[in-house]
This record gives structure tokens, C-alpha cells and sequence, in this order.
């Protein structure tokens, strides 16, 4: 945490005048209560206020051989290491134009020659207990904008292990699918990459959305724990009753994930975006889906693209009442079912990136145990 504000060091003042006379009389003014330094030039001063440990305040006179004081400044001001340090102008220069100049190049105060000594003391106090209050606030935001990012990356991995301990307790129910939910959650972000540039996409398909997209495929069939074992791991085919009892597996995904998010009590829940897919990823593009019976751009863009997903990586699948298919059978069966099963323009991605969907699905093969 940010170290609480302390008056008590001697700070340090460079001083910078060509003049010996006035180094002299501003060093006997400041040296007993501050740290001093001293440069009689620019070049010189610009050195020592980028030498650490840096000075905490610098009394810069104008009028000097080589860079003049208005240039010290600018240069001070364009470097990020010294771009904080306080510059007050010490100068015979007494017009408004050069008060002007001085202030416009980064100085926080302005002091007239012949000084006056308790005017110089004010100040330079004044300026240094600012500076003290400034580097607080600054390490203050900069401890709460660490400690923001903690958080944040604790909720993020709190969110990420709840939709996986959500997701692996479906897998329980159903040991045939094995690394089903990966390869789905993979084929997904690939479609949402490739479609991310395409103009009915772009809007909905952020980087934020693709991630969260990634994060909650794998809720997708979470509803199969409610679905009853004797129809759930049916070995055969299901009779029409039975399939009309599987085909609820969506209204229970989304009311268990419902369910969370009242628990959640959130404006916005992460959630949202599985609750979505859940339900409606079983929808079709011609309206003949469960559950509700949604067609063309009613289906949520999420649940478009699990279906894909989802049906392609069934296909390619060994399941008790069916043998794999080959993964060009599958492209293919994909491909015929554009504008009936399938949006067409998320089909066309499919198809684009079949060789990529060929190489997810041989890294998570499912391995007989």
C-alpha cells in the first residue's frame, strides 16, 4: 500500500544561475533547511535533474549563456523522469509577456528579482508540501488501480471455475461425450474469429464477447443433468416420448442457469451469455427447433454458432446407438443443412475453417479407456 505522507525529510532544491553571486546567496538561504544543488548552466542543471536521486524542487533562472531557462523547463516537462519535479522561475525578467512564457512552459511559480527571502521560503515550502500531496495521490491511485486489477482478475477466475464446475457436473451424466464440451467451446471461438469482421456479426462479436462466448459453451447441454438416466444413456435410439422428455434438457439448462444468476444477484451476469445458448441452441433456421420454435435472426447469434458446433462434433462422435462419421461426411451434411439447421453465413465460416474444426477435434479425440 501507498506509504502515508511524511514531511519530516530534508528535501532537495537545484539551483540554477549562471551568476556565482546569486548561487551563493540562494544556497546560504536554502542550505540549512534543504538538501541543496547547484548548476551554473542549463546543460548542467538538466544533468543533475535526471541524476538520482532526484531533486524535489528547482529554482531555474531565465537569462542564462547556452539553453536559457524557458528551454531547461521544456526540456524538464518532456522527460518523463523529471516531468513531475516543481519548477519555480528566479529572474530579472519582470514582464507580464515573461511571467506568461514561464507558466506556458511548465513552471508552477514565478519570482522576481531583487528577492525577497521570506517570499522564496514561502514558496519553495509551498511548493514542496504540494509535491508531497501530488506523489501521495499519485501512489494512492496507483495502489487502487493494482488492487482493482486483482480483484478483477479474482472474479474472472471465480466466474471461469463456476462455468466449468457447472459444465463437468453435466459431463458426469453423460460419459460418452468426454472431451465433447472442449472441442465445442474451440470450434465456437474459431467461428466468432472468422465471422468478427463480417458486417452482420461485427457489432455483437467484440473480443470481450468471443471470450465470453469461449467461457460459456460449455454450459450448453448443462440441462442433461435433469434429463433421467434411462433416457439420458439410452443405448438405442429414443422413442418420440422419450425424445420429447431430452428436448426439455434446454428449459432446465436455462432455468438452472437462471436459477445461478439470482443467486448472483447481478446487473449484468457473466452468465447471460450461457443461459442463451442453453436454451436456444437447438433451434433451427427454418423455425422446425425446440424450444421455442425460433427461425433466422430470432435465434441468438451464441446459439447459432453452438449449433454448429455442436451438431458438427456429434457427427464426428462414436455414441452408443451410432459409429462415428467421417469428418468429410459431416462438412458435407453441414453444408446441405445451410438456410434449413444452420444460418448460412455461419455454414460458410464452417466451411472455410472445416480443416481447422479437423485438427480440434484429432488434438481432443476421445481416447477408449
Amino acid at each position: 500500500m501507498a506509504e502515508a505522507l511524511d514531511f519530516t525529510d530534508k528535501k532537495s532544491v537545484l539551483i540554477v544561475d549562471d551568476t556565482p553571486e546569486n548561487l551563493t546567496l540562494m544556497n546560504g538561504l536554502l542550505k540549512d533547511i534543504y538538501k541543496t544543488k547547484i548548476a551554473n548552466n542549463g546543460e548542467r542543471a538538466l544533468k543533475i535533474a535526471a541524476t538520482h536521486p532526484l531533486p524535489d524542487l528547482i529554482l531555474l533562472d531565465i537569462m542564462m549563456p547556452g539553453i536559457d531557462g524557458y528551454e531547461v523547463c521544456r526540456q524538464l516537462k518532456a522527460d518523463p523522469l523529471t516531468a513531475e519535479i516543481p519548477v519555480i522561475f528566479l529572474t530579472a525578467k519582470t514582464q507580464i509577456e515573461d511571467e506568461q512564457m514561464g507558466f506556458d512552459v511548465g513552471c508552477v511559480d514565478y519570482i522576481t528579482k531583487p528577492i525577497s527571502p521570506p517570499i522564496v521560503l514561502a514558496r519553495v515550502k509551498t511548493h514542496l508540501l504540494m509535491k508531497d500531496v501530488r506523489d501521495f495521490l499519485r501512489d494512492q491511485n496507483a495502489f487502487l488501480e493494482n488492487e482493482v486489477t486483482r480483484r478483477t482478475k479474482e472474479v474472472q477466475v471465480i466466474q471461469d471455475v463456476t462455468i466449468m464446475a457447472m459444465a463437468s457436473l453435466a459431463e458426469t451424466r453423460d460419459n460418452d461425450t468426454g472431451n465433447h464440451i472442449r472441442r465445442t467451446q474451440r470450434y465456437v471461438r474459431i467461428l466468432a474469429e472468422k465471422l468478427k469482421s463480417h458486417g452482420k456479426f461485427a457489432t455483437y462479436l467484440s473480443d470481450a464477447m468471443i471470450e465470453q462466448l469461449y467461457k460459456s459453451a460449455p454450459l450448453h447441454d448443462i440441462g442433461k443433468v435433469g434429463i433421467p438416466d434411462h433416457i439420458l444413456l439410452k443405448p438405442g435410439e429414443l422413442t418420440a416420448e422419450e425424445f420429447e422428455v431430452m428436448k426439455t434438457h434446454t428449459t432446465l439448462g436455462r432455468d438452472a442457469i437462471l436459477a445461478a444468476e439470482k443467486l448472483i444477484q447481478t446487473p449484468s451476469s457473466f452468465l447471460e451469455v450461457a443461459r442463451e445458448i442453453a436454451y436456444s441452441h437447438q433451434e433451427k433456421w427454418d423455425g422446425s427447433g425446440y424450444p421455442q420454435g425460433l427461425s433466422g435472426e430470432q435465434i441468438p447469434i451464441s446459439a447459432r454458432l453452438m449449433a454448429v458446433a455442436d451438431v458438427y462434433d456429434a457427427l464426428i462422435s462414436a455414441r452408443p446407438y451410432k459409429k462415428p462419421f467421417a469428418h468429410e461426411v459431416a462438412v458435407e451434411l453441414i453444408t446441405k443443412g445451410a438456410n434449413t439447421h444452420f444460418d448460412p453465413d455461419v455454414v460458410a465460416a464452417f466451411v472455410e475453417l472445416a480443416d481447422e474444426f479437423r485438427a480440434i477435434a484429432e488434438e481432443l479425440r476421445d481416447v477408449a479407456i
